[in-house]
């Protein structure tokens, strides 16, 4: 899935976006794919460290082609408000 797609509305961009995002937390993780869930965090994952989390983020910049602000990085404790972060930042980018 291309990234024009995701922001030319898939009906299932949440669910594209989560399963990227998922995908890359399982391999930096390096946790079961099916044991990363929505409410997954530093506090449910124990592998998810402070260090983890910048590769993390890094991981999903340069997947999705984004880039975050300090504030957006602080915002980025579970994988739903990971996800809704990307949202957010494919709409708004120009097409």
């Amino acid at each position: 899935m291309d990234q024009a797609r995701v922001r030319d509305g898939d009906k299932n961009v949440k669910k594209i976006i989560f399963d990227r995002v998922r995908g890359i937390a399982s391999d930096l993780l390096d946790v079961p794919v099916e044991e990363i869930r929505a409410d997954s965090s530093p506090e449910n994952l124990e592998p998810w460290s402070s260090i983890l989390h910048l590769n993390l983020v890094l991981a999903i910049e340069e997947d999705f082609k984004v880039q975050f602000s300090p504030e957006d990085m602080e915002q980025m404790n579970t994988i739903e408000r990971i996800v809704n972060i990307v949202e957010n930042k494919l709409q708004a980018e120009p097409s």
